[in-house]
């Protein structure tokens, strides 16, 4: 099965109809569309956010994800305060992210810096690296590396 590639003028014709069918949710397992790179440019998907994502990220998934509860939902003062001030490993991660992501919004969307909260955040696994060790009467055991992708997204209140 191939994707259809639409052309410039075709999604500019029907961007209505198209974005009405990205955001329905009659899809199965409700997932949106998939839309390539170009297509969501012409269609201005994206444009309302700032959007971060660092990959491989030394830490297990579960220990970043205890830092980013605290700091979702809250405005982008708010989270730097949060995460200066939270003695944990992810905190740095987190902080520089957030930075990144700030500036994305600011610098590539236009979005104003005052009214920026974090709409979204999250950390999915990462490759495991393995590492074997020796053990007691010649066996061996293997010692999990956790690593993780973290994504962080802000957007602007009304």
């Amino acid at each position: 099965m191939e994707k259809k590639v639409m052309s410039k003028e075709y999604l500019l014709e029907n961007r209505d109809e198209l974005l009405a069918q990205y955001a329905s949710s009659d899809r199965k397992f409700q997932k949106k569309g998939f839309l390539s790179k170009k297509e969501r440019k012409v269609l201005g998907i994206g444009k309302d956010q700032g959007r971060a994502v660092a990959h491989n990220v030394r830490i297990a998934p579960r220990k970043v994800a205890v830092v980013v509860n605290l700091i979702k939902g809250k405005t982008l003062d708010e989270a730097y305060a949060i995460l200066q001030y939270t003695p944990k490993a992810a905190s740095p991660v987190l902080r520089k992210l957030l930075k990144s992501a700030e500036s994305n919004a600011v610098n590539n969307n236009s979005l104003s810096r005052d009214n920026l909260y974090v709409a979204d955040c999250y950390a999915n696994q990462g490759p495991v690296m393995k590492r074997i060790i020796p053990k007691a009467r010649g066996s061996a055991a293997r010692i999990h590396k956790r690593t993780s992708h973290v994504t962080l997204v802000l957007k602007e209140k009304n």
